[in-house]
């Protein structure tokens, strides 16, 4: 397999979140339940809003009984490359919380601690020699459907999880983005007191 190109930061960003990264080349191989729960156990240590944990994950593993269904979910572009991975990994979150009143309330930020979750499931997973690749590139309605999800929960991603492989099992067109991508400059996303003016056309 080739080695990716190491990526750099202008600060003391830890290695573990540099070498995180989404590739598009995985081998084909089975993943054990133990051992990818033990990933999605990572995710449940994630904050949230009045402890919430609003994050749910919903699987099927290579070669089980729903590896087809979850795959077919995918657009066509994803399922060239997802049908390589090990697993797949819906993403829901619960769009309401009860935190002891008499009736749930709506959680806003169900989102944003769900991602929470998610990350660290992919940090956690990167660390042990797996690799993962999320993605929104599926048909929704017909996901929602086939997992059954209740109308209370928004259903935010997939996430792709695999070996690593070699670009060659790619696409052709796949293989030159089969490396890690670059990021804005800092200053673009870090503003101190407000956000900058925008520029006009």
């Amino acid at each position: 397999m080739t080695k990716a190109p190491a990526r750099h930061s202008e600060t003391s960003v830890d290695r573990l979140i540099l070498d995180r990264w989404s590739p598009y080349a995985f081998t084909p191989a089975p993943i054990g339940d133990a051992e990818l729960l033990s990933f999605l156990d990572a995710g449940r240590w994630a904050p949230s809003a009045y402890n919430s944990q609003p994050w749910r994950f919903i699987y099927a593993r290579r070669d089980t009984a729903d590896w087809e269904r979850f795959l077919s979910w995918l657009i066509p572009f994803n399922h060239s490359w997802a049908q390589n991975a090990s697993a797949v990994v819906y993403v829901a979150s619960h769009t309401v919380m009860d935190i002891g009143q008499a009736e749930p309330v709506p959680a806003p930020t169900h989102a944003f601690d769900t991602g929470a979750a998610a990350v660290l499931v992919q940090l956690q997973l990167n660390r042990a020699g797996w690799a993962a690749h999320p993605i929104s590139g599926f048909d929704h309605d017909l996901a929602r459907a086939g997992l059954e999800l209740p109308e209370d929960y928004a259903l935010d991603a997939a996430i792709i999880i695999g070996r690593p492989g070699d670009a060659d099992v790619l696409p052709e067109k796949l293989r030159g983005r089969n490396v890690p991508s670059s990021r804005r400059p800092l200053a673009d996303v870090a503003f101190a007191g407000r956000f900058p003016a925008q520029d006009a056309d």
